[in-house]
């Protein structure tokens, strides 16, 4: 159980911040910039969750999606070296769940007959751009393995949660009847 009594402790007053296991990285360090970007999707996420029905399956959905999150940013800012007995990770089993709420969700979808454009229905908008920031996130993740120690799994999460967003985007938008569809070159001068 988290207990936290005081919000600031000065510690970060030099551009660091601490890691779970007491190292201490630059607040510009990639790795931080995975955990914010995970942070700022899972708060998009939240804003999403505003527009839908709170007693509703969309929003039960996102709500394990946003607690699987926060067990992300734990993963991520786990260095592996060291002792592990008190490493919070994301599990396959997670990413899997996702799948299976991808597959579900898409049976009832109508084809897609171009790319969709982030609108429709409030709660469709949001979760795109949930997506968009989520993406954001997985770049932001991957850029961090590169430099860092980060495990596969939340990278395979990541992945998969942008995809979730897109098809639960089109499911709360009327189950794809309400995409606003993408007319390649509909501006142009003629």
């Amino acid at each position: 159980m988290v207990k936290l009594n005081k919000i600031y402790t000065r510690t970060g007053d030099d551009g660091t911040t601490g890691l779970v296991d007491g190292s201490r990285v630059a607040k510009s360090d990639p790795r931080m910039a995975a955990i914010g970007d995970v942070d700022e999707a899972n708060s998009a996420i939240g804003v999403a969750r505003t527009h839908l029905d709170p007693d509703g399956a969309f929003d039960r959905m996102l709500a394990r999606i946003q607690n699987d999150l926060f067990d992300l940013g734990a993963d991520l800012a786990t260095p592996l070296a060291g002792d592990q007995s008190y490493a919070l990770r994301v599990t396959a089993a997670q990413a899997e769940w996702l799948e299976g709420a991808i597959d579900r969700m898409n049976l009832d979808l109508e084809p897609l007959r171009s790319f969709v454009l982030p609108a429709g229905e409030p709660a469709a908008a949001a979760l795109h751009l949930a997506r968009a920031i989520t993406r954001r996130a997985e770049r932001s993740a991957v850029a961090a393995s590169a430099a860092s120690d980060i495990r596969a799994e939340p990278l395979i999460y990541l992945n998969r949660l942008s995809d979730f967003l897109f098809v639960a985007s089109r499911a709360v938008n009327k189950n794809g009847g309400g995409d606003v569809l993408w007319v390649p070159g509909a501006s142009r001068a003629g």
